[in-house]
């Protein structure tokens, strides 16, 4: 790969030589083309570029403001690939560093950046596709509605519901129009579905606009909207019998509901149809604000066709914790979705157990058409169930190995990794940047700290945070913007205090995790001061070995080495009750029969039983404190102890130790084993008054199955002898 940097008419302190150097000790890394500092790649010295691109090997620019000019350059240069067959990258070295105020010191971050865009793409998953013809639904006031589909008619199919009278509508009935309250809107692009009440007195497909009603009514309670104020319609009905050839008014009609299909939605109304965070793709709702109107107008021109989305995430159902036999434990995932993509497919009733054995009851359902990838429900699963599919834990792993190795390998120290989103956040740390080319006030991002773009902040959590403190990252920051929903702010919030309790309780001093937040450039003096923190206490030897598909292996393997590197080493780590994956179960053993119902429920084969006596077992590493087993209880005789156990090196966490255990109840008539003795005697208190369990059938209750079998045998056969 060729890598091509600037200093960016000599703004930017590159040093070619130390960078060379830096990115040899990389593995992996390519120095070619390093041993040049362009000043003005993108003006005069835009040859060496096209050279490049010529050269059949991949690209890497050192500047993104300038992309567009390189990729038409690219484009307009003989003998170069299209970069739908070569891609050619960029990665900030000016922003993201080169410009703050120690950017002299800046070396091994920017090493460390050019080594991350080095990188190969992420696997490529399945992607989700939506298909639009262009019915596009307009709701709201008939001024407004009109004017929009003035400007979008000619490249969509546009139908307008009124929801209400006010305004007017042209003479010509250039399209569809109903006039109602919308009562439900579902779907997305290309399949929404929306309900909605006719009940004004105007038939607006019956109504041929001749105005005879408007001019009868005294109360001009009749627009030309074409609909009813009833308010101020004092039912003289004059405006029925103007109309009484075209029959379009008809106060006794009863309101009827009217559903229609469409592939996107303008809804001009104050309050949205859909309350969740982010609406469903193909639905805008701009409210009053004429810039946004249109945005949303630009947007939906181009919205016809077929589209295809990735599919942001993996699903596998029996890890899940969600519900087993109709009782629900965990919930996370559908509590933090923004756009309620996610819901419960809890109820088994009447599934069969083939059906359940290929994932098609119990658990959750995901619509991966409503999923943006957030990522925010596999931040938050503590199974891993649900996984981030793009990129996944192993090329993300990938990139923090690299980003960190590179600048630790360049003699960088205390590494701090920014993660940001591509897009509200990238343009955040473009804004700190120049102001601090411009402002002597403005530090803008310390040389220690690493930028990492990710698609969505929320879609990194404890695994990939613990994972990067144990390769050596001194703290990890996340930028939240307005792009993300309340909810990720608190699920973050949550996963930091587990992780930040852990490397305390281990020694690690200072704080690691960082909630960072953001909205404009008003806020760029509390982000400036926010990213200049102390840094804090890490690994002495940083983890070699990448983070693993499994996110249950990956916390495990990272917690291991933070383990192994920590200056104090506790028996147990009190975590705090929300959003821990870790924990024990206290088992009230007065309560508890030893019935087993808990190990039936158990979705993470924490919870065993024993085959040679009455014994529950419990693997504390396997437990997610999903409380399936709290709910399945019958005896109400379990807690959750939410805490990391690290007794004997953290071995002891792995192995089975028994929780709670009963002398066995010995069968009557064979004396074999069956049971607990606290479950028997449970079960006959329970039943001594029942009619049905009296003398010889409350003797068999303390048979086993065999006896039992053997004594109702003989008991109708002594039966039948006698009546012989």
């Amino acid at each position: 790969m060729k890598t091509l940097i600037c200093d960016c008419n000599r703004t930017l302190p590159l040093n070619a030589p130390a960078l060379s150097q830096a990115l040899a000790k990389t593995p992996g890394a390519d120095t070619d083309g390093l041993d040049t500092v362009h000043s003005l790649l993108c003006r005069r010295e835009a040859g060496s570029f096209q050279r490049a691109a010529k050269s059949g090997d991949d690209v890497l620019v050192a500047c993104t403001q300038e992309s567009r000019l390189f990729l038409d350059l690219n484009a307009a240069t003989e003998g170069t690939q299209p970069v739908t067959e070569r891609p050619i990258r960029f990665v900030n070295l000016r922003e993201t560093g080169g410009w703050s105020k120690d950017g002299a010191q800046a070396t091994p971050k920017l090493a460390a950046l050019i080594a991350a865009a080095q990188l190969p793409d992420p696997t490529p998953v399945v992607t989700v596709p939506y298909r639009s013809s262009g019915r596009t639904l307009v709701i709201g006031s008939a001024d407004d509605a009109v004017r929009m589909a003035t400007l979008l008619a000619d490249k969509l199919d546009v139908t307008l519901l009124l929801d209400g009278p006010g305004g007017a509508l042209p003479q010509r009935r250039d399209w569809p129009v109903h006039t109602g309250q919308l009562t439900r809107l579902t779907g997305w692009l290309g399949q929404f579905e929306a309900h909605w009440s006719a009940g004004n007195p105007i038939d607006a497909e019956l109504c041929t606009r001749c105005n005879a009603c408007i001019d009868v009514c005294p109360e001009g309670a009749i627009d030309f909207s074409y609909q009813v104020d009833l308010a101020r319609c004092n039912s003289h009905r004059a405006c029925v019998q103007v109309c009484e050839v075209a029959g379009a008014i008809d106060f006794n009609r009863s309101a009827t509901t009217i559903t229609e299909a469409f592939d996107l939605v303008l809804d001009l109304r104050e309050a949205p149809a859909f309350s969740q965070h982010q609406p469903p793709q193909g639905y805008f709702h701009p409210g009053r604000d004429e810039r946004r109107r249109m945005d949303a107008v630009l947007q939906l021109r181009e919205m016809v066709g077929e589209f295809d989305k990735p599919k942001f995430f993996h699903y596998t159902h029996k890890l899940c914790a969600h519900s087993r036999n109709e009782q629900i434990g965990c919930s996370a995932c559908i509590d933090v979705c923004s756009t309620s993509a996610i819901r419960s497919n809890a109820s088994l009733k009447g599934v069969s157990k083939q059906v359940i054995a290929q994932g098609g009851g119990g658990g959750i359902i995901v619509e991966p058409h409503l999923c943006v990838g957030c990522g925010a429900c596999t931040t938050v699963c503590p199974s891993g169930a649900l996984a981030y599919a793009t990129p996944d834990t192993v090329d993300m792993g990938k990139r923090l190995r690299t980003l960190v190795g590179a600048y630790q390998r360049a003699s960088g120290k205390h590494a701090a990794l920014l993660v940001h989103s591509q897009g509200a956040g990238t343009r955040l740390i473009d804004e700190l940047g120049r102001a601090a080319r411009t402002q002597a006030d403005v530090h803008g991002v310390p040389a220690r700290v690493l930028p990492m773009a990710v698609w969505h902040t929320a879609s990194m959590g404890l695994d990939l945070w613990l994972s990067a403190i144990a390769m050596g990252a001194s703290q990890i920051m996340v930028l939240l913007t307005d792009e993300e929903a309340p909810e990720y702010r608190q699920a973050l919030t949550e996963q930091m205090a587990v992780a930040q309790a852990i490397l305390h309780a281990l020694g690690f001093e200072g704080k690691h995790l960082h909630l960072l937040e953001a909205r404009d450039a008003r806020d760029l003096a509390s982000l400036d001061a926010a990213l200049r923190c102390a840094p804090a206490a890490t690994v002495a030897q940083p983890l070699a070995m990448a983070t693993q598909a499994n996110k249950r292996a990956t916390l495990d393997m990272a917690l291991d080495h933070l383990l192994s590197q920590a200056p104090t080493k506790p028996e147990a780590i009190a975590l705090p009750k929300a959003g821990s994956p870790f924990g024990s179960l206290q088992v009230n053993t007065d309560r508890c029969t030893l019935c087993l119902a808990c190990v039936g429920a158990c979705p993470e084969g924490a919870l065993a039983d024993n085959t040679e006596k009455p014994q529950l077992r419990f693997i504390e590493k396997n437990c997610v404190q999903c409380g399936l087993c709290v709910s399945t209880c019958p005896e109400t005789a379990i807690t959750l102890e939410p805490r990391l156990w690290l007794a004997d090196e953290g071995k002891a966490r792995k192995s089975a130790r028994v929780l709670h255990e009963a002398a066995p109840f010995a069968c009557i008539r064979c004396a074999k084993p069956f049971g607990t003795l606290k479950a028997i005697e449970n079960m006959l208190g329970k039943l001594a008054g029942h009619p049905a369990f009296q003398g010889a059938a409350a003797d068999r209750l303390k048979m086993c199955n065999d006896c039992r079998v053997v004594d109702m045998f003989s008991d109708q056969q002594q039966t039948h002898i006698t009546k012989l």
